[in-house]
C-alpha cells in the first residue's frame, strides 16, 4: 500500500515517518513541480492550502485523491463559516464584507470589537486584522475578499483532533488547551481525563463528528475552539494533522501522524491509549542548540528549515503520568526571554489542583 502527501514539510515528513514505521510507503509530493503518482496510490495532504498550478490541478483529478469536498468547503473561510451555520454549529457572529462597506458598517452589525480575516491562505495570525470602534484603519486590499467575525471575550482555547476512516468509524484524542502569542501557537498541554475540560470532551467530539460525517471526510481534522464558560464556540477547522496535536508522537500509544496513515489506508483504527499529562512546546524563530538534547525527558523534533525569526524550526515534548512533574522540568527549562508569558500560563495549569 503506497501514500503520496501533497507537501513536503515538517507535517508531511512526519507522516512520512509514521508511515514507514507500520511499513506503508509514504512519499511527498512538492506542490509546485512533481509527477502524477500512479493510480493505485492513495494522496492525501499535509496543508489545506496550495497554488493552482498545472500539477495541483491534475493531482485533484487523480482517482486517489481524497477529500475533494472537505477540501473545497474547509479552504475557504467563507465558506468555511456557511458550513458551520448549515450544520447548526456554533461559531462566533460573523458576515461577509460587502462592496462599500465601512469599518463602521462592521462595527454595527458586529460589535465594536472584529477580527477581519482574509477567506483563503493566511495562517499563524497571518492575513488578519484586528477591527476596534476606537481606532478607525484603512481596509486592506482583501476587505472583499473577506470574513468579519465578532472577537470573541474567551476563557481559553482548546483544539480537539480526531480521525475518521472510510467506513465511518471515528477515534478522537482528548482536548487539548492552547497557548498562542501573536497569533502562533507557543505551548499545548494535554492532561489526563480528570481533566477540567471533561466535560466539554463529548461536545467537542459530537461536532467534530457531525462536520467528518457531513462532508465523508476521510483521515484526521482538527477543530479550534474557543472556552465561553460551558460553551464552545468553533474558530477554526483544519482537514489535517495540526501542530496542537504534536503532543501525541510522546503521549498517546498512537501519534496523531500514524493514526492519519492508518484512516486514509483502513488500516485499524483503535482508540488510542492517552495516559498522564503530555507538554509540546513550539520552537518560534531559535537557532539549533544542543541544549535541547540535554533533558533527559524531552524528546525534540528538528525540522532543518532556514532560519529566520518568528519561524517554527522545530518542537519539544514532554510526557509524565504526572502533571507536577511536567511543572518541575518547565521552571527548570532553559528556553528565550520570550517564552516568559506563555511559561507562565503552562505553569498556572499544571500545577492545578484537582
Amino acid at each position: 500500500m503506497k501514500v503520496a502527501i501533497l507537501g513536503n514539510g515538517q507535517l508531511g515528513d512526519m507522516m512520512r515517518q509514521a508511515g514507514q514505521r507500520i511499513g506503508i510507503e509514504v512519499n511527498l509530493l512538492d506542490i509546485d513541480n512533481d509527477e502524477l503518482p500512479g493510480d493505485d496510490v492513495i494522496i492525501t495532504a499535509e496543508r489545506e492550502h496550495w497554488p493552482d498550478n498545472a500539477f495541483t490541478s491534475a493531482l485533484q483529478g487523480h482517482p486517489g485523491w481524497l477529500n475533494r469536498a472537505a477540501f473545497a468547503a474547509l479552504t475557504n473561510r467563507q465558506k468555511q463559516k456557511a458550513v458551520l451555520d448549515e450544520l447548526d454549529l456554533p461559531t462566533a457572529p460573523w458576515c461577509i464584507p460587502e462592496v462599500g462597506m465601512t469599518q463602521a458598517d462592521l462595527h454595527q452589525q458586529l460589535g465594536p470589537d472584529i477580527f477581519l480575516k482574509s477567506a483563503s491562505g493566511g495562517y499563524d495570525g497571518r492575513g488578519q486584522q484586528r477591527l476596534r470602534l476606537s481606532e478607525p484603519k484603512r481596509l486592506p486590499d482583501w476587505f472583499e475578499d473577506a470574513v468579519a467575525e465578532q472577537a470573541i471575550i474567551y476563557d481559553t482555547e482548546v483544539s480537539i483532533i480526531g480521525a475518521r476512516n472510510a467506513q465511518g468509524k471515528v477515534v478522537c484524542y482528548r482536548l487539548t488547551e492552547n497557548r498562542h502569542d501573536h497569533g502562533v501557537l507557543t505551548m499545548s498541554l494535554s492532561i489526563n481525563a480528570s481533566d477540567r475540560f471533561s466535560a466539554l470532551q463529548a461536545k467537542a467530539k459530537q461536532m467534530l463528528n457531525q462536520v467528518m460525517e457531513a462532508l465523508d471526510y476521510i483521515g484526521v481534522m482538527t477543530i479550534e475552539f474557543f472556552v465561553v464558560g460551558e460553551q464552545l464556540l468553533i474558530n477554526e477547522i483544519a482537514p489535517r494533522v495540526h501542530n496542537s496535536g504534536h503532543w501525541t508522537q510522546a503521549g498517546a500509544s498512537i501519534s496523531q501522524f500514524e493514526l492519519h496513515i492508518r484512516a486514509v489506508c483502513s488500516l485499524p483504527l483503535p482508540q488510542p491509549e492517552q495516559p498522564g499529562a503530555s507538554m509540546m512546546i513550539n520552537l518560534l524563530g531559535t537557532k539549533y542548540d544542543q541544549k535541547w538534547l540535554d533533558h533527559s525527558a524531552s524528546q525534540l523534533h528538528w525540522y532543518g528549515k532556514n532560519w529566520r525569526p518568528g519561524r517554527k524550526m522545530g518542537h519539544l515534548n514532554f510526557y509524565h503520568q504526572e502533571r507536577q512533574h511536567l511543572a518541575r522540568w518547565l521552571a527548570d527549562l532553559d528556553l528565550p526571554a520570550s517564552y516568559a508569558p506563555a511559561r507562565a500560563w503552562a505553569l498556572a495549569r499544571l500545577q492545578m489542583t484537582e
